[in-house]
């Protein structure tokens, strides 16, 4: 009776042992400034919808959503970016936040098209775009999936890609996706936390 006992209790001991490391891991992976183990975002170079070059350092000292999609996009893109507007506006005009809108598509999305395209939404919502390579480069720092979609006509093509907005913290450290699927007010008082 008693080795019957002895086994399960050896694994019991085991695997608290096991989930104490971890969670010690975990927390001082976590310490304010250390990096996190499997980080999302880092570095980027590319230019903003005035023509102006922005850097990940460019968005240090206040949070900011990023999204990335394209403005040929039918649904998802425009969506998305109305419910940004939506939050930044029960956020209220002062509040110091901004979001990013990343095109995948930047043969198409120059800096003049995402301006015309983000006057519609709140101006804190910046379109932004570059070389390929740069955008390319974001996109695999942000593990975003993108791919091009051809049609019979070779200008009118469509963009497959990810649609998750990213919560970057004031350090630009990615705090986790940022859910839309609420009320303005809800997701304003979530992204209210990080100001």
């Amino acid at each position: 009776m008693q080795r019957r006992l002895i086994v399960p209790l050896v694994c019991l001991v085991l695997g608290v042992a096991l989930l104490a490391v971890t969670a010690f891991v975990a927390l001082r992976e976590q310490r304010p400034g250390a990096p996190a183990p499997s980080a999302v975002g880092g570095a980027f170079a590319l230019i903003d919808h005035d023509g102006k070059a922005i850097t990940h350092q460019d968005l240090v000292g206040r949070p900011h959503l990023i999204f990335f999609g394209f403005t040929h996009c039918p649904d998802v893109c425009p969506t998305a970016a109305m419910e940004i507007s939506q939050v930044f506006e029960a956020l209220g005009p002062d509040a110091k936040v901004r979001a990013l809108f990343v095109t995948v598509d930047p043969e198409r999305d120059t800096a003049p098209v995402l301006k015309d395209y983000l006057s519609n939404f709140d101006r804190r919502l910046v379109g932004v775009t570059g070389p390929r390579e740069n955008i390319d480069a974001a996109l695999k720092g942000f593990r975003v999936y993108a791919r091009k979609v051809p049609s019979s006509d070779p200008t009118n093509y469509s963009m497959d890609h990810s649609a998750l907005v990213y919560l970057m913290d004031k350090q630009g450290r990615f705090v986790g996706g940022f859910n839309l699927r609420r009320s303005a007010q809800d997701a304003a008082r979530d992204l209210r936390r990080y100001l």
